[in-house]
């Protein structure tokens, strides 16, 4: 056969391993162990500068979101101004409104007192027998436009100093047409 061994003897044991002390993992074990320390420390020091910027962005949102408030309630502030002066403008609208028509009113009372005025002129002329003098007054009167500004009414049993006028100027166009 071919698959003769070649030494002489037919049975060699095989060699047993030797027990030698493992001195060669210990340095491994140890240079796992300094490379988990290692990246613990790295990992809590990533966590911490984390944590750092973190904080920080807290913070500016922090700073943002009380200067939105700020900006809010100044708004709100503004919106408050705005609603108060256009209650002003409406007041002073309403008042000068009031102003105009106390004027209007005014000056209707001192056209009637003017017109009062010259009614009274024009009865004392008419009574002192002042023809000349009334038909004066009357033209001055009429280019005055004071007939419109006379009362229509008065009191019971008295007469008007519209229908008052309207008979002076009646008398004394009678008395002229009587006159050569």
């Amino acid at each position: 056969m071919k698959f003769e061994k070649r030494s002489g003897d037919a049975e060699t044991p095989a060699p047993a391993p030797e027990d030698k002390p493992s001195t060669g993992k210990k340095p491994v074990v140890i240079y796992i162990m300094i490379l988990f320390i290692v990246a613990f420390l790295l990992m809590a020091l990533s966590f911490l500068m984390h944590q750092r910027s973190n904080s920080e962005v807290l913070g500016e949102l922090q700073n943002s979101v009380s200067a939105m408030q700020e900006i809010q309630a100044t708004q709100d502030a503004l919106v408050d101004l705005q609603d108060q002066l256009k209650d002003a403008e409406d007041t002073i609208e309403d008042l000068e409104s009031a102003a105009a028509d106390q004027q209007q009113a005014l000056e209707a009372s001192q056209r009637e007192a003017e017109a009062l005025l010259a009614l009274y002129t024009l009865q004392q002329q008419y009574a002192a027998g002042d023809l000349e003098a009334c038909q004066d007054s009357i033209q001055a009167f009429e280019s005055a436009g004071y007939q419109e500004d006379l009362p229509q009414a008065a009191g019971d049993g008295i007469t008007s100093p519209s229908q008052r006028y309207a008979q002076l100027k009646e008398a004394v166009e009678a008395r002229a047409a009587e006159q050569p």
